[in-house]
């Protein structure tokens, strides 16, 4: 599975509770859709550091890293290239 699909698998079932794949978009934003609080952005970075072998520096923790199923791979490829 790749990336984006596992990070998308991920956001559907534990925050939408769904498998329909239309339901979320890749470049939804979570917080504006409502979809993930800040408490969910927490776990969505626990998730990542998991289950990608990375870690979320404090000062990554920010939209442009983590809004979006878009944003969350391209900082997953960009940590896991350095």
């Amino acid at each position: 599975m790749s990336t984006r699909d596992t990070v998308r698998k991920y956001i559907l079932e534990n925050y939408l509770f769904s498998d329909d794949q239309s339901a979320l978009a890749d470049d939804d934003s979570f917080l504006d859709k409502g979809i993930i609080d800040s408490t969910g952005i927490l776990e969505v970075i626990y998730f990542l550091e998991d289950d990608f072998g990375i870690t979320v520096e404090d000062d990554e923790m920010m939209p442009e890293n983590l809004d979006s199923v878009n944003n969350i791979v391209s900082f997953i490829e960009k940590k896991q290239a350095q």
